[in-house]
C-alpha cells in the first residue's frame, strides 16, 4: 500500500493509507475537542470580567467552569491510557505502554476463552455448512481448474525438492525388504498351484504347441537337413532323404496329435509334471535353494540399484510431464474428479454431514489442542513490539472515539457546573 509523510501527533513516521486517514481523522478530533476546552475558557473571562455588572452571567460563568473541568479531567483520563500527561510521571499514567505486555497476554486469554474453544467453534461450524460451500465452489469448472494447477504446482515442488538419491534408496530398500528377502520358492508355489489346479495354464499350453506345430510345418527343410548334417559321409543322398521325409512326418503328425488331443499323454504329462513342480517350490529344500540362487542371479545389488534408478526415474518424468501439461490425462482427471465430488458434496446430503462432521471434529480438536499456541501469537507479538510505537498503533485504531469522551465531558461538565450553581443559589440565595 501507498506510504504517506509525517502524521503528526501521532508520531508514526510511514503507514499505510487507511492509517493516514485515520490519522488525520485523530488529529481533527482532537483539535475540536482542545477548541471546546477554549471556547470554554474564553467564555469563562468574560463572564467572569462582567459578572459584576450582569449577575446573570454568573450562571454562564458556572457552566464555562464544570465545562473546562469535565474537558480537562477527560483530556487527562484519555491522555493517560497513552503516554504522560505533559511528560510528567504520575502514577497510573501511560498505562499502555508501561502495562504493554501484561495488556498482551490479556488479550491472548480473552480470545482464548471466548473465541478459540471448543463449544464456540464447534457450534458456529454446526450451522455453516462448509461442506455444501466447498462443494458449490469446487463444482464450478474455474474452480476445479484452479484446484488441479495449484496442485500440479505443488506436485512440482515436491519433486523438485525430493533429493533423487534419497528417494531411490528409498525404493532400493524396499525392493530388498518386500521382494528380495522373503523367499521366492514358496508365494511362487502357491501361486503356481492354484493356476495349474483351476488349468489357467491350458491356455498358454495351446499356445506353445499351436506355435510349434505351425513352426514344424513351415520348416520341413530344415529339419531335414538336421539329418542329412548328421549321416554319415558313406550314406547315400537319397537315403539321407527319404530318412529325413520320415523324421519329419513323424514328428509333424506326432505335433498334430498332441495339438487335436486335449486328453493327449504329453499334455497329462506336462500337467503333473507342473503340479509337482509347485509342491517342490513350497516343500522341497532342494528346489526352494535353486529359485534363490535364480533369485540372486537376475536381481543382484546393481541390478537393484539400477531397477531403482530406472523407477524413480520414470515415475519423476511422467508426474512431472503430467503435471506440467493442462491437457494431461492426470490433470483432466484430477479436474473432473474435484467437479465430481463438489457435485456430491451438494447433491448427496449424507456425505456432506459426514464432511461437516469431520470438519467440525478437526476444528475442534485442532483448537482444543493448540489453542494456546495460537493465542501465544498475540501476546509474542505484542510483546516484540516497542512500547511507544504499540501506545501510537492503539490510539490510532481508537483514539478518534476516545476523543469523543472529552468533547462528551465538556458537555456534560458545563450543564453540571450550571445545573450544580443553580441549586446552590436557589437553596442558599
Amino acid at each position: 500500500m501507498a506510504q504517506t509523510q509525517q502524521l503528526g501527533s501521532t508520531g508514526l513516521a510511514k503507514v499505510s493509507k487507511t492509517d493516514a486517514e485515520k490519522a488525520a481523522a485523530l488529529r481533527w478530533m482532537k483539535r475540536f475537542a482542545l477548541s471546546l476546552l477554549l471556547f470554554m475558557a474564553v467564555v469563562f473571562c468574560v463572564a467572569f470580567a462582567l459578572e459584576p455588572q450582569y449577575p446573570w452571567l454568573a450562571y454562564v460563568r458556572a457552566a464555562a467552569e464544570g465545562g473546562m473541568v469535565g474537558a480537562l479531567a477527560d483530556w487527562f483520563a484519555v491522555t493517560a491510557l497513552f503516554k504522560y500527561p505533559m511528560g510528567i510521571k504520575i502514577p497510573h499514567t501511560a498505562i499502555i505502554p508501561n502495562r504493554k505486555d501484561e495488556i498482551g497476554v490479556s488479550l491472548a486469554d480473552f480470545v482464548e476463552n471466548n473465541f478459540l474453544s471448543e463449544a464456540v467453534v464447534a457450534e458456529k461450524l454446526a450451522t455453516t455448512e462448509i461442506a455444501q460451500k466447498i462443494g458449490a465452489w469446487l463444482a464450478k469448472p474455474a474452480s476445479a481448474q484452479r484446484v488441479a494447477k495449484e496442485g500440479a504446482a505443488a506436485l512440482r515442488g515436491a519433486m523438485a525438492v525430493l533429493k533423487d538419491e534419497d528417494v531411490k534408496d528409498v525404493i532400493e530398500a524396499m525392493v530388498r525388504k518386500h521382494v528380495l528377502e522373503p523367499p521366492w520358492g514358496p508365494p511362487i508355489g502357491k501361486v503356481a498351484e492354484r493356476i495349474f489346479a483351476d488349468g489357467h495354464h491350458h491356455a498358454l499350453v495351446d499356445l506353445l504347441i499351436d506355435r510349434s506345430t505351425t513352426w514344424i510345418r513351415s520348416n520341413h527343410t530344415t529339419i531335414s537337413g538336421l539329418v542329412t548334417d548328421r549321416s554319415p559321409s558313406w550314406v547315400p543322398q537319397f537315403v539321407d532323404g527319404m530318412v529325413g521325409d520320415k523324421i519329419y512326418a513323424e514328428i509333424y503328425k506326432f505335433a498334430r496329435a498332441v495339438q487335436d488331443d486335449p486328453q493327449h499323454e504329453v499334455r497329462l504329462k506336462l500337467d503333473e509334471y507342473l503340479k509337482d513342480l509347485a509342491q517342490e517350490l513350497q516343500h522341497d529344500p532342494a528346489m526352494i535353494a535353486k529359485a534363490e540362487s535364480i533369485k540372486k542371479q537376475v536381481l543382484g545389488d546393481p541390478e537393484v540399484r539400477d531397477l531403482a534408478a530406472r523407477t524413480w526415474s520414470t515415475i519423476k518424468t511422467a508426474i512431472t510431464d503430467a503435471a506440467e501439461d493442462p491437457n494431461s490425462e492426470l490433470r483432466l482427471k484430477f479436474t473432473s474428479v474435484v467437479q465430481e465430488f463438489g457435485t456430491r458434496l451438494i447433491e448427496d446430503s449424507e456425505l456432506a454431514d459426514k464432511a461437516n462432521k469431520w470438519i467440525s471434529d478437526a476444528a475442534a480438536y485442532l483448537v482444543g489442542t493448540y489453542k494456546h499456541e495460537i493465542t501465544s501469537l498475540i501476546s509474542d507479538t505484542v510483546g516484540r513490539w516497542d512500547a511507544v510505537e504499540t501506545s501510537q498503533k492503539i490510539e490510532l485504531q481508537v483514539g478518534r472515539d476516545l476523543q469523543f469522551i472529552r468533547i462528551n465531558g465538556t458537555v456534560v461538565g458545563s450543564l453540571a457546573g450550571l445545573a450544580i450553581f443553580a441549586v446552590a443559589t436557589l437553596i442558599f440565595g
